[in-house]
């Protein structure tokens, strides 16, 4: 098969497919009742996330989110509380919103074309594509990171796929390729072969039903495919955070602004200076700063930089006439309960920390 070939007879989808029905995974839990709402979920949670990974909060969040309008009546707490350790929190806000629009603006069913599903919040061309085309069986091209490697490997495209002009190119190639039927099953096996075969850095070619066709195949080029995109140096940042302990073994936690990094979850409060610390406890609390311990610092590395953070314990007392701790704005503060921990969307630092300050109290 040539390249042509690809275009012009289907003989791309066609090996895909027929590699797919022997090959191909069909087991995972978002290929069971392939509703457009179990779709969904399975595409955003599968963005910049492993399978193996993903699975287990998968089920979790199926079991306690069932429909669509199950989704859409939670709060976000709660819904940032069963993403918790999945990163990437502004996945699970804009879940959250278009699961309202869904039922406010179309009744709790999913719109049937790529440019309604586009117009919810946290839905790009792939994803509306992947949804589209697995639940509806309407013909839409996607494109993962998968599809990526196996297209710039297929026909040898030089550039980092997020160039505006690779990008299109690839988009192109992936509309021509898309068969007009078993599109579901053609849009799997792109994201399966991508994952299991044409893999990142070990490529299994002999097992791929495109190998005698590949033109980075052919040029022992398969590695140099897709090209990385340019490498900057990541800026680095630091933060000392404040745990707070009441005398109840209580924690402070104040919730972070709704956008930005870790928004919307409850975190440690931040500050700059250990000077610091005495000041801020007792004006967030209104308690009197016991003492407090400062921890070795730790590094926490986001997409585009690196955070360095200083855990600070401090223990905070009543005075002898208050019996109760006094937080000035109890929508931006709570108190954390180790012993009966509420559902709270927390950032992955900020779990281990808690449960490093278990083990120490």
């Amino acid at each position: 098969m040539t390249q042509k070939d690809a275009y012009t007879d289907n003989s791309f989808s066609q090996r895909l497919l027929k590699w797919f029905d022997a090959h191909g995974r069909k087991h995972l839990p978002w290929q069971q009742n392939k509703t457009p709402y179990r779709v969904w979920i399975s595409e955003i949670m599968l963005q910049q996330t492993q399978v193996t990974t993903v699975i287990p909060y998968y089920q979790k969040f199926m079991e306690r989110f069932p429909e669509v309008t199950d989704l859409a009546v939670a709060s976000e707490d709660e819904v940032l509380h069963f993403w918790s350790g999945l990163g990437y929190y502004s996945r699970a806000r804009n879940l959250h919103k278009a699961a309202k629009k869904v039922v406010s603006e179309f009744s709790g069913t999913f719109p049937r074309s790529v440019e309604q599903l586009m117009a919810l919040p946290g839905i790009g061309r792939s994803t509306a594509g992947a949804i589209a085309s697995i639940s509806m069986g309407i013909r839409a091209p996607i494109m993962d990171g998968n599809v990526k490697r196996v297209l710039t490997r297929y026909f040898a495209i030089h550039g980092w796929p997020g160039q505006t002009r690779v990008a299109n190119d690839l988009w192109e190639i992936a509309e021509k390729l898309t068969p007009e039927s078993r599109t579901g099953d053609y849009t799997q096996v792109m994201m399966d072969l991508g994952a299991t075969v044409c893999k990142r850095s070990k490529p299994t070619c002999q097992a791929c039903p495109l190998e005698d066709s590949c033109i980075a195949h052919k040029l022992g080029q398969e590695r140099l495919f897709p090209e990385s995109k340019p490498k900057k140096d990541k800026p680095e940042k630091s933060t000392i955070m404040l745990m707070v302990v009441n005398q109840n073994g209580e924690i402070l936690l104040e919730k972070r602004p709704p956008s930005g990094i870790w928004g919307g979850l409850w975190s440690f409060p931040e500050i700059s200076d250990p000077e610091q610390i005495t000041e801020e406890a007792q004006d967030k609390t209104g308690l009197m700063l016991r003492d407090y311990d400062i921890w070795q610092p730790f590094r926490h590395t986001f997409s585009h930089y690196h955070l360095d953070i200083t855990p600070a314990l401090t223990f905070v007392e009543y005075p002898e006439e208050n019996t109760n701790c006094v937080i000035k704005d109890s929508d931006a503060y709570c108190w954390f309960a180790l012993t009966r921990p509420p559902e709270l969307g927390l950032a992955a630092p900020v779990k281990k920390l808690l449960q490093k300050v278990e083990r120490t109290l």
